[in-house]
């Protein structure tokens, strides 16, 4: 699937962007947010983590890039 090594990194990056942001995404509404934007912004980063837990996924079991 991932033939590039450069593009599985980069790929990578992206999901652990993703994680991070999901975490930042939850502490703030934790802590700052109430009502209908807390539940939004927490869909939103369930999104993420589930969107990133994909790509890791994927990455992982594509297997490793011929030389």
């Amino acid at each position: 699937m991932f033939e590039d090594p450069l593009l599985k990194m980069w790929i990578s990056f992206i999901a652990m962007g993703l994680m991070f942001l999901s975490v930042v995404i939850t502490i703030f509404t934790k802590e700052k947010l109430t009502g209908f934007f807390r539940y939004t912004l927490l869909s939103l980063s369930f999104v993420c983590i589930v969107v990133s837990g994909l790509i890791v996924i994927l990455v992982t079991f594509s297997g490793p890039v011929p030389e």
